[in-house]
């Protein structure tokens, strides 16, 4: 089992002055969900190497064990410090593609164009395609086989209107990921704010918040071995 997991390069929240990247337990949640089924992990991100991580997630409220694991994983570590660059990869060599949110997807992965040749390649291929949290932006302008918008018609999730408003960022962001889905056709559900919440449509495996992380990982698993 091949997976890749895809992370921003983006660090600045907007014109804010403060910094995002992609959000810590998004990654090692499933990271290791990956990897402790023995699946061969390869990151990546737009810039290559070192990918920034939003700083309130190393925050003590926001660590878990997964956090904690990755933090005396030297081998994780050193993987994370080289990401290889997103322009190099191809969907032929996975069979799952995963993207961990934070905010920093919003402002250069929903537009990147290596990511969305990625996205659509895959879709092609039928590989499992899944992204939690504010991940799900990567699918703002990915088209589906139809010419339509890749989520048009068909189930998902991702950080509610209402998770935005409670961390104040709604001004901030370049776009809110709820409405994104919605407008894109997609047939948007959500769970309760911050509680575990994934929804599974086919090879398309959305989570909502970073809660959803694991069981969004876990889900992936599960429909690459046609569970």
């Amino acid at each position: 089992m091949n997976v890749l997991m895809v992370l921003t390069s983006h660090d600045q929240m907007g014109d804010t002055g403060h910094k995002t990247g992609f959000w810590l337990e998004e990654f090692t949640a499933p990271y290791y969900v990956f990897r402790d089924a023995g699946a061969s992990v390869t990151l990546a991100s737009p810039a290559g190497g070192q990918p920034p991580v939003d700083p309130n997630s190393e925050a003590e409220g926001a660590l878990t064990d997964t956090t904690r694991r990755f933090s005396e994983d030297a081998d994780g570590k050193a993987a994370l410090a080289a990401t290889v660059r997103l322009a190099d990869v191809r969907a032929d060599d996975y069979d799952i593609v995963f993207y961990p949110g934070g905010h920093g997807p919003l402002w250069d992965l929903a537009e990147d164009a290596n990511s969305i040749a990625l996205i659509e390649d895959a879709a092609k291929q039928d590989k499992i395609v899944a992204a939690v949290c504010h991940a799900p932006a990567v699918f703002r302008h990915v088209k589906g086989g139809n010419g339509d918008a890749f989520v048009s018609g068909r189930k998902v999730t991702g950080f509610t209107n209402t998770e935005e408003d409670a961390v104040q960022l709604t001004n901030v962001v370049p776009f809110l990921v709820e409405d994104m889905l919605k407008q894109n056709g997609g047939h948007y559900s959500c769970g309760d704010d911050w509680a575990p919440y994934v929804v599974v449509d086919g090879k398309l495996i959305t989570g909502q918040n970073p809660a959803s992380s694991e069981d969004a990982a876990k889900a992936a698993l599960d429909a690459a071995r046609g569970a």
